[in-house]
């Protein structure tokens, strides 16, 4: 009896209790916060899925006015709106701000650039004045594809400019500031008319909002390059960062040290590691107190990056030294981190199914590192392979290999996107019909995603693509340099590439924060391909001028039918060598062949000299070929090459007045210039 006579008790005062108030979320902003072009907008604003994810302890209100501007002065300024009056009637717990994207708009930006932060300021407390105490969160813009019929005449530019002004406010308002650009940057499609995000889109931004109320990112997590059996580049301090939950204490442990942080407002973190010497193995234990992470099996040792296309791709097992050097592959200093694409660029349509795992940038397959045995090495590229085991024996470290190259891609796709935004816009306007854009690599492109419908459909060949699906996943994996064989897919033009390689290689040193990282790459080989010659000299001129690089040559391995020589052993060993003689100062170690260094016209002939030019002969004993003059008119003709000490003396008895030498000129060469050591020289044209 005692027992009911307490249950009908606390059933009446449930029933007459008041009821739990309702964290009020107020969401400011404009058509993007509205939902506008979204087909469903009631459910599939921003502010609509955030009360999903949210639930009933929360009471969101979505205040989104189309057009709106942060600036009073602007065309339609926020605070003169009706929803501006309904936001502070609705007097929200948690305010979150996401205005700016219509201020990049010619009317406004250009004449009241310099009130934004104090109108911004002025709106923060106006909501701070009807709800002392209430939490301000605002928001860096969501991104404007260069799509925009205005974003190189100004909002590309103004974009940016209003970003840091909105970092500007969050430091000085003390507000908590969360990231809308960066979780759709790298997925254009989500905005469907270069600004509006579609319902995914808008699902992003709403789970953004909840990780930035709510704490909550997920967990411990990190790069897909942390598995066991890694290597840590050695003798360096060493930077470790992941993700969790906001405010975590994080415990990083490896080799007798200990580093703790906290996780900041949007869940990142990062410790620095004192360097580690060569060696192992070790175990990093990473914990957030909830979540603990052992990897086990860890090294220290060399770590570089092998990338590029498909002669970078291609596999140990097909080389012409595959029989003896497969079944020697075994070292388990030797580590492999082997990123391969889902599905081959081969002459074929891709299936219905690939395409929108294509367009969420989940192209390479699962990648960890392993131990280089035959049965991974086999499948692993063979010019990492030949380059990473020179370093081992040379060295006598561990050395961590990571591959990314695909077949048939260009160079424009392995660049940052806003490096592209800012100094080749060009490249990215429409690029299956873009001229810039090999006509091959389109049309291959063209074929494999021909069973699209979407306009904006990726592929592994289009701009930026690469470098969002298999560099920006690295997460700055600490490495020590890059190797690079490419080049095939951009011949055609070797201006466009000149500008694209400057910024290919000035886009990863940013991604690395490492100006000097060493970035060692080959010269295409010899094949009956017009464009060739002019294309190897490019590349070559091209060391003089980006510090921290070196180039192979290769040209003497080529085959005239075959754009995939199977010698891969001898490119292998010569980017060892630029990396023994330049980033480990193996200074008895001769980096390269010959490279032309300068020319003397006197007397009827040219006198060259050149850089690793000791102990100039032939490699084959045969007199020097493949050299020819010509005069201003530039009408070369054959000549004769003298090794006359360290330089050569080069002419033609019918060329009174030489101006200009070249060698090797020819698609596929069979130029035979080799310093003491047996290396080629490079072909060349002099200015």
């Amino acid at each position: 009896m005692k027992k009911i006579i307490l249950y009908s008790l606390f059933t009446l005062l449930a029933l007459y209790a008041p009821a739990q108030k309702r964290i009020k979320v107020a969401c400011v902003g404009n058509s993007i916060t509205y939902g506008y072009t979204l087909p469903e907008r009631e459910t599939q604003a921003y502010p609509s899925q955030l009360q999903q994810m949210l639930g009933d302890t929360y009471q969101v209100g979505n205040f989104g006015k189309s057009g709106a501007t942060l600036l009073n002065k602007g065309h339609r300024p926020y605070m003169q709106q009706e929803e501006y009056r309904q936001a502070m009637e609705f007097a929200g717990d948690i305010v979150v701000i996401h205005l700016g994207i219509n201020d990049t708009d010619p009317r406004d930006w250009p004449h009241y650039q310099d009130e934004f932060i104090r109108d911004y300021l002025a709106l923060i407390d106006s909501f701070r004045t009807v709800r002392p105490g209430c939490k301000i969160i605002i928001a860096k813009l969501t991104p404007i594809a260069d799509r925009h019929p205005r974003f190189e005449s100004g909002t590309r530019d103004w974009h940016g400019e209003i970003q840091q002004a909105i970092e500007t406010v969050a430091r000085v308002a003390d507000v908590q500031l969360m990231d809308f650009e960066q979780p759709l940057y790298p997925y254009p499609f989500l905005l469907p008319d270069a600004i509006h995000p579609n319902p995914e889109g808008a699902k992003i931004l709403a789970q953004t909002v909840y990780s930035a109320i709510t704490g909550d990112y997920g967990g411990l997590q990190m790069p897909i390059t942390y598995t066991n059996g890694m290597v840590l580049q050695r003798d360096r301090p060493l930077l470790i960062k992941g993700k969790a939950n906001a405010h975590s204490k994080i415990k990083v442990k490896i080799a007798g040290q200990k580093k703790t942080t906290e996780t900041n407002s949007q869940g990142c973190w990062q410790v620095t590691l004192a360097p580690l010497a060569a060696g192992g193995p070790h175990t990093l234990s990473i914990t957030d107190g909830k979540t603990s992470l052992l990897y086990k099996d860890v090294l220290a040792g060399e770590v570089w990056l092998c990338s590029g296309q498909s002669n970078m791709e291609f596999m140990l097992k097909a080389t012409t030294t595959a029989a003896e050097d497969v079944p020697a592959a075994t070292d388990d200093q030797l580590r492999l981190f082997d990123m391969k694409g889902r599905w081959l660029t081969y002459a074929v349509e891709w299936p219905v199914s690939v395409l929108d795992s294509l367009n969420h940038l989940q192209y390479y397959k699962h990648a960890q590192w392993e131990n280089a045995t035959p049965e991974t090495a086999r499948d692993f590229s063979a010019i990492a392979f030949y380059f990473g085991k020179m370093l081992r024996d040379s060295l006598q470290v561990p050395v961590g290999l990571i591959c990314n190259a695909v077949g048939g891609s260009p160079t424009e796709a392995w660049i940052e996107r806003s490096t592209l935004e800012y100094r080749f816009p060009a490249i990215l306007k429409q690029w299956t019909g873009n001229d810039f854009i090999q006509d091959w690599v389109r049309g291959r492109a063209a074929l494999n995603i021909k069973k699209s419908s979407y306009k904006e459909q990726r592929h592994p060949y289009e701009p930026c693509y690469l470098y969002e699906a298999g560099i920006r996943p690295l997460e700055s994996f600490p490495i020590k340099g890059v190797i690079w064989y490419q080049g095939e897919s951009n011949a055609h033009n070797f201006t466009t590439h000149e500008k694209l390689f400057h910024l290919l290689v000035d886009s990863w040193r940013k991604n690395w924060n490492d100006k000097q990282l060493p970035f060692y790459y080959v010269q295409l080989s010899s094949i009956d391909r017009p464009s060739w010659p002019w294309f190897r000299d490019s590349q070559r001129r091209m060391m003089n001028t980006i510090p921290a690089t070196g180039m192979a040559v290769s040209s003497d391995l080529g085959d005239s039918l075959d754009v995939h020589p199977r010698n891969k052993k001898p490119i292998g060993d010569r980017l060892g060598r630029w990396a023994l003689n330049r980033t480990y100062n193996h200074t008895q170690v001769v980096p390269s062949g010959p490279m032309f260094r300068n020319v003397e016209f006197r007397n009827g002939a040219a006198y060259l000299t050149f850089d690793y030019g000791e102990g100039l002969h032939s490699a084959d004993g045969q007199p020097l070929h493949t050299f020819e003059v010509a005069e201003i008119d530039g009408l070369f003709e054959p000549a004769v090459a003298e090794v006359e000490g360290n330089h050569l003396k080069v002419y033609n008895k019918n060329i009174k007045n030489p101006r200009y030498v070249r060698y090797g000129w020819q698609p596929f060469t069979r130029a035979n210039l080799v310093n003491e050591t047996g290396l080629p020289a490079s072909t060349f044209r002099t200015e």
